[in-house]
């Protein structure tokens, strides 16, 4: 199991996230309202401005303050760290 860090010490499953999207759009803002309706949304933003929206395998929606290159880079590279740990 691979951690990323989503700001503020908060850590998602790697292998659990499906997309990481910009909460600007109306359909993943629509997301986000059902997500919290069904009591699946997760909020760490500390109180900050929703820069990024995960989507996880699980249908939990996870909310974060970093922008979303950073959450996708944080992603890309413990994916890239696990491929050449499986290479050696």
């Amino acid at each position: 199991m691979k951690l990323i860090n989503i700001g503020f010490g908060n850590m998602v499953n790697a292998d659990r996230v499906i997309a990481v999207v910009s909460p600007e759009s109306a359909p993943i803002k629509r997301v986000i309202r059902e997500a919290e309706e069904n009591g699946n949304l997760i909020n760490a933003t500390y109180g900050r401005r929703t820069r990024s929206v995960i989507v996880t395998d699980s249908d939990h929606i996870v909310l974060s303050a970093l922008q979303t290159e950073t959450v996708s880079s944080r992603l890309d590279s413990e994916l890239h760290e696990e491929e050449v740990k499986n290479d050696e």
